[in-house]
Order: C-alpha cells, then structure tokens, then sequence
C-alpha cells in the first residue's frame, strides 16, 4: 500500500481508507466472548475485507485470535511470509495447485471431494497435511453432498492410514445467518450433526468441527461447537444490516474513507452534472469534485445517491459516479478545493457508514469495503494510543 502522507500531511493524498487497529482488537475480543468456550478464526481473506490483510491478522493475533483463515492459497502463504506462525486454514483450491507449499507451510486444508485428497496426497513431502473434511449443509456451494458424504470419509481415512493426511476437522458455512430465524439454519445445523456422527461412526475423531460465521457467532450458539469463523464482524459491520446495527452488538467499524475536494465550483440553476446529465440543478448550487470514482470500488449503482459528509453535513452524490471522480451537491455551503469530505466511517461523528453506501447502491456491508482498491492507500491508527484524524 501507499506510504504518502495522511491528510492534512506534508504531503497530502487525495483520498485515503484509515484502518484503526484498535477497533479490530476490540470486536476480535467482542466475538471471543459471544463465543466462549470455542476457539475463534478471524478471516482475512480479500486483503482483510480491503482493510489490509497482514495487519488485520497481526492485530486479530494480539487480541487473542487462535487462528486465521484465508479462502485462497497465495493469502494463506502471504501470511506465512509475513511471519504469522500460528494456525491458518485455507479453504478454496482447484485443481493443479501448488498444495505442497501450503503442506510445507503448515497450512490447514480443506477438502469437499476426493479429487482433492488424491491431491493432497500427492503435494506431501515432510509431513502429512491437516485436512478439514467438507460437508455441503444445503448452501450448495463446496463441499461434498450428504450422498456423496461415505465417499470423501473413505478417500480421506485411507489417506490416513497412510500417513499422508490428518483429519483435523470437520466443516461447513451457512447461507442464511443473517437471518437468525430462517428455518434453513436449523435444517443446515441438522445435517452438519448428522455428517458429524456419520464419521465418527466411520472411525474419525476430528479435534475441531465449525460452522459458525459472523451471524451465526453473534446470533447462533447452538452453532459454534468448538470454533467459530467470523468475517465480517470483525472490521465492525454488522452481517445483519440496518436490522441490526454494529452498536448493538457492541462492534466498532474500523474504517473510515476520505478525500479532498479536487474542484469546487458555482452552477445555475438547470446545470447537468456527470454522463448522461441524469441530475439537473434545480437551483443555483455549489458543486464538489471527489477524486474517487468506481475505479476506486466505489458502487457505481449508488450514482445519484451516495452519501457524503462535507462541511460536518451530510450531503449526497449528484449525477453518475465516473471511473475516476464523483460529485457533491454542497448546495448552498462554502467550500474550496482541498476540503476534507467523508464518505463512510464508523458514524459516531454524524458521517455515512459503509451501511449507507450499501443502502445507497442496493447491495451490503460486506461489499463497500472490499471493494476498495489499491489507489486509495490505507493509512493505519490506533485509537488506544492515537485518535482517527477527523
């Protein structure tokens, strides 16, 4: 990521995601105790939920994380690299993947078929891999089906026995958590248990069995057997939206995005603004330039309607996000060039949030802030010591 200069800097940026890390530590420390007596993985994957993937896992780690998972080979093996020596599980392989560096790193495994202990068995060398065998709850996603369940426990015990895997555990993901009261949860939470006591009859005495997400985490306990998997919750969203907000559910959201206006400028009444003229002044008003645009991740659906925070206001996003840059109807407040906007953050100084966005383009939580990309660098606070710059 950029190492240029906050806003407000020497040498200031036109936009920047700052991360605050104590924020992290807090809602890591949060599900721990909606899930005492499991273990807790904070997922990382997609570059931490485009909150930064090393740091989050270092900050996850310092506040008690007993694992870290990553749902591709390179995120698991960045991590290795980036010196995280405790338990990593990694869930989403295709064939023909370089298995052997992640057996070699010590990485988790998953395996939904028995294609892929044929080639975990392949990729050992030093040591045998850890496997976490998967079951398809009704997500219809990975995982192998309860048909197809007797199959993969036969393909792994017999790589068992040969010395070439460890059953570790036993796993699956739910589709419908966020709605606690869905009645698919407790269909999916009834074939996990009976997948469950299928290979324990079979002979397989997996030390971990996990299925809980961050719904199922905050909403759920019958879910957490003996580890949970949260995501989301972890940078602060809430999985169930505006139903029920992260202060709620006692959760801080980490990051806050800014940008300073690149133009300030004074139009008539029946001005156009952005491509195809969709939003037309119907008054004299003053316009902002917000170098960001949907080449940045922000929702091009949220054209129109985006919200913003300029001048301690909230305003909104006019005419169609472009690649590169939005506009701000600032109406009648003053403003100049370099002023600091808002467009989300935790909300506790009146500005959007990452739900609002969300509200804004159709979409959820989850995709505003993975969204984010690389041009807007990642600035990294610590409120315990240090607050977020406003």
């Amino acid at each position: 990521m950029s190492t240029l200069q906050s806003l407000g800097g020497e040498r200031p940026v036109r936009a920047e995601a700052v991360v605050d890390l104590a924020a992290i530590r807090h809602n890591v420390t949060t599900l721990r105790a909606r899930a005492a007596g499991a273990q807790l993985m904070t997922v990382v994957k997609a570059d931490g939920y485009g909150h930064g993937m090393v740091q989050v896992a270092q900050a996850a780690r310092e506040a008690g994380a007993d694992w870290i998972g990553a749902a591709v080979l390179e995120e698991a093996l960045a991590l290795r690299d980036a010196g995280d020596t405790g338990r990593i599980f990694c869930w989403l392989t295709t064939p023909g993947e370089p298995l052997s560096d992640a057996i070699a790193a010590g990485i988790d495994l998953s395996a939904g078929a028995p294609w892929v202990i044929d080639e975990l068995v392949a990729g050992v060398e030093d040591r045998p891999a850890r496997v976490h065998l998967k079951i398809d709850t009704g997500m219809s996603r990975g995982g192998a089906v309860p048909e197809e369940w007797p199959a993969l426990i036969r393909a792994a015990l017999a790589a068992e026995k040969a010395g070439r895997i460890e059953i570790v555990g036993i796993w699956s993901h739910l589709a419908s958590s966020d709605e606690p009261k869905s009645a698919a949860n407790e269909a999916q939470l009834a074939t996990f248990t009976e997948a469950v006591e299928m290979a324990e009859e079979f002979g397989i005495d997996a030390e971990f069995k996990h299925l809980a997400n961050s719904g199922a985490t905050l909403a759920l306990p019958e879910t957490h057997f003996n580890l949970v998997r949260p995501g989301v919750a972890t940078y602060g969203l809430s999985p169930f939206g505006h139903a029920l907000p992260s202060t709620e559910l006692g959760l801080i959201p980490a990051m806050t995005l800014k940008a300073r206006l690149a133009m300030v400028k004074r139009v008539p009444a029946g001005a156009g603004v952005s491509y195809g003229l969709t939003w037309t002044a119907p008054r004299p008003s003053t316009l902002g330039l917000i170098p960001l645009g949907y080449g940045d991740g922000l929702p091009r659906h949220a054209s129109n309607g985006g919200p913003v925070q300029a001048r301690g206001e909230r305003r909104t996003i006019v005419g169609r996000i472009c690649m590169d840059q939005c506009v701000v109807n600032l109406e009648e407040d003053q403003a100049d060039a370099g002023d600091e906007v808002v467009l989300f953050g935790p909300g506790t100084a009146g500005e959007p949030t990452a739900d609002d966005w969300a509200d804004a383009a159709g979409t959820i939580n989850y995709e505003i802030v993975t969204r984010l990309g690389p041009r807007i660098p990642r600035r990294y606070v610590d409120s315990s010591t240090a607050p977020i710059e406003r």
